[in-house]
């Protein structure tokens, strides 16, 4: 645990408590280390800070129109990339049809956000339905494919080289952000129990460092 150099100081037009009771025609910027988990300093200024003109240069905002991207693939590892840098990679999926194969990614844990559609998931784990609006969290290693009820369109997004965890909720407790109660989990039910009898050869698609194995 960080040993933070912080202390209180209040100067100029100001509020007492952070988000609250602002200055009248004043703007809140909030400055932090480590995101909502470290110290942090609340700026208060008589013009917007966002009320930019003009940005050049790698910091400039971007809006990400997906509806341009219509490229159905049969595997994430296709996927359209949107984003990436050294701990995330985000991409695109639009799977039409059931895949034919297995993915592993060595790489990181994956996140599947289900934007529209519906289909099964098998995994190592079992068998679990997903549905719009669902998240699926696939830890590093396991094995996975789809089967398409209703054509999927899925948000990737891997922590490279990482695991996804949940952050110390101190005095908010345990069941802050969502209910760990209201978790699925795959389950050896009786479709997972069929297609595993089945003799069919299935090809395994490994990603790791970009490459893959199969």
């Amino acid at each position: 645990m960080k040993n933070w150099i912080q202390f209180p100081l209040s100067e100029g037009i100001s509020s007492r408590q952070a988000h609250a009771d602002l200055p009248e025609g004043t703007y809140e910027r909030e400055v932090s280390k480590n995101g909502f988990l470290g110290p942090a300093t609340h700026l208060y200024h008589i013009h917007a800070p966002t009320a930019w003109e003009k940005i050049e240069g790698n910091l400039k905002p971007r809006a990400l129109d997906l509806t341009k991207i219509d490229t159905m693939s049969p595997s994430p590892w296709q996927a359209a990339p949107i984003l990436t840098n050294t701990s995330c990679k985000i991409r695109w999926w639009q799977l039409q049809f059931s895949m034919d194969h297995l993915v592993r990614n060595a790489d990181g844990d994956e996140l599947l956000f289900i934007h529209q559609g519906a289909g099964h998931l098998f995994c190592d784990y079992g068998h679990l339905e997903v549905t719009e609006g669902d998240y699926v969290l696939l830890p590093r290693g396991t094995q996975w494919r789809l089967d398409v009820v209703e054509p999927l369109k899925i948000l990737l997004i891997e922590a490279t080289g990482s695991h996804y965890s949940l952050p110390d909720k101190g005095l908010l407790g345990t069941h802050a952000i969502f209910d760990p109660a209201a978790l699925h989990i795959p389950k050896m039910d009786d479709l997972f129990k069929a297609q595993q009898k089945s003799d069919k050869q299935w090809q395994v698609k490994v990603k790791r460092r970009q490459e893959l194995s199969m």
